[in-house]
């Protein structure tokens, strides 16, 4: 069954592996990123916009609805990272922090229900990290960031019950992706030090997870987060 499927942040990294990842399992692909997507396919839709302007958002899912008139899944992969101590963190990186990643996230999931809710079903899958249960010196506020965002996944998901949409979240270790290039080396590695799994993680790692999500067979599965790595 062909699904459509709503991804953020699809320019690059994570956003754009899975939507290749998806398009080649013929399903509709309907991306957004502040930058222009290199995806060239019949199947993928792409919209120029940031992830915390409302009105670009609700112009957006409204376009979909015109013209798919449903939305199967919701994948809120769009996101910033930050290290930085506290005591040397402006109040604009905080801003910008919880803007893409807590702010965006809602909205995403406000304006998709509003067409899930009708046909009675949906998937939504949102991106936290493993920083935020490691407690990592240095990313204060991007885990706080994405402390709100698995909040919001739990309350979400009792929310939209009613309407057959589970929300999930999954949490991934490090990628080597643009995300990370700016994070100390030895941070990293400090990281990876404190997970189960002593390595990084990969596309392939993510998209059995997201793809074990929306699973028809996984409708019984909401509110849950799922680390990778392994948090002990």
């Amino acid at each position: 069954m062909q699904h459509i499927i709503v991804i953020t942040g699809t320019s690059k990294g994570i956003g754009e592996a899975l939507s290749y990842h998806y398009l080649k399992q013929n399903h509709i692909v309907i991306g957004c990123s502040r930058k222009p997507s290199n995806i060239a396919h019949a199947n993928y839709r792409h919209f120029e916009l940031d992830v915390s302007d409302e009105k670009a958002v609700v112009s957006m899912i409204r376009a979909v609805k015109k013209e798919f008139d449903k939305i199967d899944v919701l994948i809120n992969n769009a996101g910033m990272a930050s290290m930085n101590h506290l005591l040397t963190t402006s109040v604009g990186s905080v801003e910008k922090l919880f803007n893409t990643n807590f702010l965006g996230t809602f909205l995403f999931i406000r304006e998709v229900s509003k067409v899930m809710m009708k046909q009675k079903k949906g998937r939504i899958i949102n991106f936290t990290t493993i920083a935020t249960p490691l407690k990592l010196e240095g990313e204060a506020i991007y885990a706080a960031s994405k402390a709100a965002v698995e909040n919001l996944t739990q309350t979400a998901s009792k929310e939209l019950a009613p309407f057959n949409i589970t929300v999930n979240a999954i949490g991934p270790t490090p990628i080597q992706t643009d995300l990370i290039k700016a994070v100390p080396k030895e941070k990293i590695e400090e990281l990876l030090n404190k997970q189960t799994l002593k390595r990084f993680g990969t596309f392939e790692d993510i998209k059995n997870v997201i793809d074990f999500f929306i699973d028809e067979k996984s409708d019984f599965i909401t509110g849950q987060t799922l680390y990778l790595g392994g948090v002990t």
